[in-house]
């Protein structure tokens, strides 16, 4: 054998260059420059135990700067039980993928019929599929319904206080099926639907919003969903799921259409991803929602069971006839989030959403009391706000100077759009996670940096 992890032994070489009519390796590769060919050969290093590999994975895990996050805008750091890695980590969960043939996977099919059924009861809808890759995805693919459930439509209406990632991801779709985004604009921080019927011509096929929103604010879609249903057009949330244990959730503000990112329900922070993607429509929308859907059924013997009941996507029919490209689901994350929801319960979910509330507010008070610092708009959020400071360099030293002391201060909302407007911001993120002890000990740098 050339290489010990290549099976082929040179009898199967000689055997396979026989058939293609080549006596050697390099005859095969004779039809390539000479300065594509190396010389020599590849220069790797002799195999170390494992006791090496590990002290050398150590030594390079040591350069990780670690700190407390105080880091949002998408990704959070949530309280996970310990029960979540322990389960999901069992060999018959972690090692297999989103199943194929449902007879052979009827546990992970349960799960993922327990994670449809909570996300169901949280955003209040009827039908929930057995989730998407992430929250931008699930934007993207709510786009599609919408533009797939009214004849002739080609626009999509979205609110410029959608996360800035979850934008980019719009536009990429709608480049790529030749179908328009046109953004609503936003005002005070929030999006402005004041001139909402004024926007909705016969080629528009819904509205998109989210709240909390890019900012962390908590928005009112009073009437909104009335305005879009009188002239046809669907009415789609984007919410953080643990945000609806104490805010409206799409249901009751009548939308047709909940989207999200499950990454605060069990899922850690792993470096940005990754995360998991979930979709819930009404009743009559069943036939139009992306994916897959797992059902319980009973088999002859009137054992309960769990099938895949619809599968409307391009591996399974025509692909002309598919509601989408998505082709699988996040199968083990959705896993997790399940296990996640199960051990919290209901009581759990609403006292990890109260704290967040309650823990950003008393931070946000207590920091738009320092000079240079202000609170932007009086208007309610959730577990995230954003602040404006005076000046750059009084910016760039506060985060420096919190960085110093093992603290990440924020997320500056520039390095996500990319905008001047935004250059000024900073977006702070307080959890249940985070001890009163790591909220004094924010503010009292705060202090000493903005004295």
């Amino acid at each position: 054998m050339v290489y010990p992890y290549i099976p082929h032994t040179d009898e199967d070489r000689k055997h396979m260059l026989k058939a293609i009519g080549v006596d050697s390796l390099d005859q095969l590769f004779d039809g390539l420059s000479e300065d594509l060919l190396l010389s020599d050969s590849v220069p790797i290093s002799h195999g170390r135990t494992e006791d090496e590999v590990q002290r050398m994975i150590d030594s390079i895990a040591q350069r990780n700067v670690r700190g407390i996050p105080f880091l949002g805008c998408g990704c959070y750091d949530h309280i996970i039980p310990a029960t979540v890695k322990a389960l999901s980590s069992l060999p018959s969960f972690v090692t297999a993928y989103t199943p194929y043939q449902a007879e052979m996977s009827q546990g992970l099919l349960q799960a993922i019929y327990e994670f449809q059924s909570m996300i169901c009861e949280i955003t209040g809808l009827d039908v929930a599929n057995a989730s998407l890759y992430d929250g931008a995805n699930a934007a993207s693919e709510a786009a599609s319904l919408m533009i797939g459930a009214k004849r002739k439509a080609t626009t999509v209406l979205v609110s410029e206080t959608l996360h800035p990632f979850t934008l980019q991801v719009l536009q990429t779709w709608a480049k790529g099926t030749e179908h328009v985004i046109r953004l609503v604009g936003e005002k005070e921080g929030v999006v402005d639907l004041s001139s909402l019927a004024s926007l909705l011509d016969p080629s528009c096929s819904g509205l998109i919003v989210q709240s909390p929103n890019r900012y962390g604010l908590l928005e009112d879609y009073t009437d909104v969903a009335g305005i879009l249903h009188e002239q046809g057009c669907l009415f789609a949330i984007s919410n953080d799921p643990l945000s609806l244990a104490i805010q409206k959730s799409p249901a009751e503000w009548d939308a047709d259409i909940a989207i999200g990112d499950t990454q605060s329900l069990g899922l850690s922070l792993a470096f940005g991803g990754p995360s998991c993607g979930y979709m819930a429509v009404k009743e009559s929308l069943l036939r139009k929602i992306p994916g897959r859907i797992v059902g319980a059924t009973v088999d002859e013997q009137g054992r309960r069971g769990y099938t895949l009941t619809l599968q409307a996507r391009e591996q399974h029919i025509k692909r002309e006839r598919a509601t989408s490209n998505v082709c699988s689901n996040q199968a083990l994350a959705a896993l997790m989030t399940t296990i996640h929801l199960s051990s919290l319960g209901w009581g759990g979910m609403v006292d990890a959403a109260n704290q967040s509330y309650a823990k950003s507010h008393y931070l946000a008070y207590h920091l738009a009391q320092l000079p240079g610092i202000t609170l932007i708009w009086d208007k309610p959020f959730w577990c995230e706000f954003p602040l404006v400071f005076s000046d750059a360099k009084r910016m760039r030293k506060f985060l420096q100077e919190l960085r110093n002391e093992g603290i990440f201060a924020g997320v500056r909302l520039s390095s996500l759009t990319r905008q001047v407007k935004d250059e000024l911001v900073l977006l702070v993120a307080v959890t249940e996670k985070r001890s009163r002890e790591e909220l004094e000990m924010y503010l009292a740098a705060a202090r000493r940096v903005m004295k």
